[in-house]
């Protein structure tokens, strides 16, 4: 069994994403008021961290302020203050890298999950992005940079070393696969993104998407990293069956972490990711 120093396991939930319906599933929360239900049962088996997507009147995706505050606000009244709420900017094709900015900047978040080939796509657009993220520390927003590749990784490893984003170990995510109707993540590629920085260098979580998540969640924690669960990537059990709602699932893969010839870590509270992660007394 691999030590692990007694850190805690950081988990993430993203119960909707941009993309899953109630035809999809039925139970993906899309309102203000199922979003605030699933966020109770999240924060009872073991979330400390909830991925927020809010959706239109239609079930679009959309990045709104009026509606992410009405969501902030639904949760906030169930679960006050036992989970970080981490907004998304995914642009899903309809928004260019000056909406999302803006729509970080008014709406200040707790924490947010950033694209980076979004946000800052090429070395002309390091100028504007790097004045971004090092703005968010001084708006007191705990970012997240999602990178979707070993080359991406690569990339966040050298602007991390140029001091690009104004903090020493910026917290990245991982994601192993690609939106599809067939295509799942391959757990085994996590190897590749860990071969492009040094141990300890900065904090990381993973997703992936499909059946397959299970198996990147457990070789996530094995390797000292984080997870990201839920229905925003996939809707299966471990034993193949189809979860009845996104607390099921992630209290079933937490289990398969508590197995006494797997890897096991103590579950981080979210005052502990507060304090350590997010720079946060």
């Amino acid at each position: 069994m691999l030590d692990h120093g007694g850190e805690p396991l950081v988990v993430i939930a993203a119960p909707n994403g941009a993309r899953l319906d109630k035809a999809g599933h039925p139970a993906v929360p899309l309102s203000a008021t199922e979003i605030a239900d699933c966020a109770v049962n999240l924060a009872a088996v073991g979330v400390s961290v909830l991925h927020l997507h809010v959706r239109d009147e239609r079930g679009g995706h959309v990045l709104d302020a009026t509606r992410y505050r009405a969501a902030m606000d639904a949760i906030r009244d169930r679960v006050a203050d036992r989970l970080v709420l981490q907004v998304t900017t995914e642009a899903v094709g309809q928004y260019n890298r000056q909406q999302q900015m803006a729509l970080v900047r008014e709406l200040r978040p707790e924490a947010v999950s950033l694209a980076l080939r979004e946000l800052c796509p090429d070395a002309d657009a390091e100028d504007d992005a790097g004045k971004f993220f090092r703005e968010l520390a001084e708006m007191d927003v705990w970012p997240q940079y999602i990178l979707y590749s070993a080359a991406e990784a690569a990339r966040f490893e050298q602007l991390r070393q140029d001091g690009f984003f104004g903090a020493a170990n910026p917290f990245a995510l991982f994601v192993l696969g690609r939106y599809s109707d067939t295509l799942m993540g391959d757990p085994a590629e996590l190897e590749n993104f860990l071969a492009t920085f040094e141990p300890g260098a900065f904090p990381w979580a993973v997703c992936c998407f499909g059946a397959t998540e299970a198996t990147a969640v457990q070789r996530a924690s094995a390797a000292g990293g984080h997870v990201r669960i839920g229905f925003e990537n996939n809707r299966t059990l471990p034993d193949g069956s189809m979860a009845r709602d996104n607390a099921q699932l992630v209290a079933a893969e937490l289990r398969t972490l508590m197995r006494p010839d797997g890897p096991q870590r103590p579950i981080a509270s979210v005052d502990w990711v507060r304090r350590q992660l997010a720079g946060r007394q």
